[in-house]
């Protein structure tokens, strides 16, 4: 008699094989910058290795699935492929929160306190005397009726505006938002790819914005040579280039944008791996890879302190730990007034969501 035998215990999670293969492609997705063929060619090697799939579920049925559930559709410049579609889209970035902020429940409009009073905000147990501008509805009668009594009597009563009181609010706030993205070379140099976790996390402050703080604008741009903006929904196809990195052009458009925004919040996230190497003059690039050139750092720094004039901080994400890069940072930060984290690919998103939470906090005037 052979007995029992025993194994180990694997608790099913309860989701289906689509919904488990799912899971894997949108992340695989995101690694291939929108690549629907590359993510697949991915997954197929990935079941080769793994046993992804059974003989029950096969990548011809998952793929299937994925047509029928929205998530890609024919690619119509290349027949025989296909291309995400925005329900994907949304998908990755809602996995990209879950991931990095946790699940996170949609809560009222312009949800920032601030630790001063206003209007706007839930009631506060405090009173104050009524002052022109206050609403109406936060008059508080009751204890408006026992001053009035206290001032003018009972025989002579009369309510005057001397006598109103109001209930307090908490103030809230919105705030403007830039993110720039550096999408330099030295984004994937010595293979490590930092490109991806940078854009995960963008994607997954858009989301947090656009359902915890719809008032709240969070504008991206990316920065090389150039820097330009971009939508939410160009986030998973974003790519590094043979660039160089253009800082200035970077810091230029951040504040062209912050100043269309009619808020008085405003703040800029740069998330980087590298020092400046170069600026754009006229029509031509000064470039210099070797170690910190003045006349690009110069110029840097100066953006730096405009920033600070109009009060607008700047929080930099240094996904490095050179000594020189380490002192470039700091010497940035000191001109800005700002703050500076040096992280790895880890805790980048945890850094960004507690920095943003800071800032929601106070006023930037």
């Amino acid at each position: 008699m052979l007995g029992y035998r025993f194994s180990d215990f694997v608790p099913s999670d309860g989701a289906s094989p689509f919904e488990r293969l799912l899971k894997l492609f949108l992340d695989v997705l995101t690694h291939t910058s929108g690549d629907v063929s590359e993510a697949m060619h991915w997954m197929n090697q990935l079941d080769r290795k793994y046993n992804l799939t059974d003989g029950d579920y096969g990548m011809g049925d998952f793929v299937e699935d994925l047509k029928r559930n929205g998530y890609i559709d024919d690619d119509p410049g290349t027949p025989g492929d296909f291309e995400p579609t925005a329900k994907s889209e949304q998908s990755i970035r809602q996995r990209s929160l879950d991931e990095i902020f946790g699940k996170l429940k949609r809560s009222g409009l312009g949800n920032h306190r601030v630790p001063y009073s206003g209007s706007g905000g839930d009631t506060l147990p405090d009173l104050k005397g009524f002052e022109f501008g206050d609403s109406v509805e936060n008059i508080a009668f009751t204890e408006s009726f026992r001053t009035a009594q206290i001032n003018h009597g009972i025989d002579d009563f009369m309510l005057t505006e001397n006598d109103l009181s109001v209930q307090e609010q908490e103030h809230q706030t919105t705030c403007a938002t830039v993110l720039m993205i550096d999408i330099s070379h030295s984004m994937i140099l010595y293979g490590e790819d930092r490109i991806t976790p940078a854009k995960k996390v963008a994607m997954a402050l858009s989301e947090l914005i656009m359902r915890k703080y719809p008032k709240d604008t969070l504008d991206i741009l990316v920065f090389g040579n150039d820097a330009w903006q971009i939508e939410v929904k160009d986030l998973p196809y974003l790519q590094v280039g043979p660039y160089h990195t253009n800082t200035v052009a970077g810091l230029e458009l951040a504040m062209d944008i912050l100043r269309r925004r009619k808020t008085a919040n405003k703040q800029i996230f740069m998330i980087t791996d590298g020092k400046p190497t170069c600026i754009k003059e006229g029509i031509r690039y000064y470039k210099n890879s070797f170690g910190l050139d003045r006349k690009i750092l110069n110029k840097t720094l100066n953006l730096a302190a405009q920033c600070r004039r109009i009060k607008v901080p700047i929080t930099t994400f240094m996904i490095a730990k050179d000594s020189w890069l380490v002192e470039f940072v700091q010497e940035f930060t000191k001109v800005n007034n700002g703050r500076a984290f040096y992280t790895g690919l880890q805790g980048l998103g945890e850094y960004i969501f507690e920095d943003f939470q800071r800032n929601r906090r106070k006023r930037m005037r």
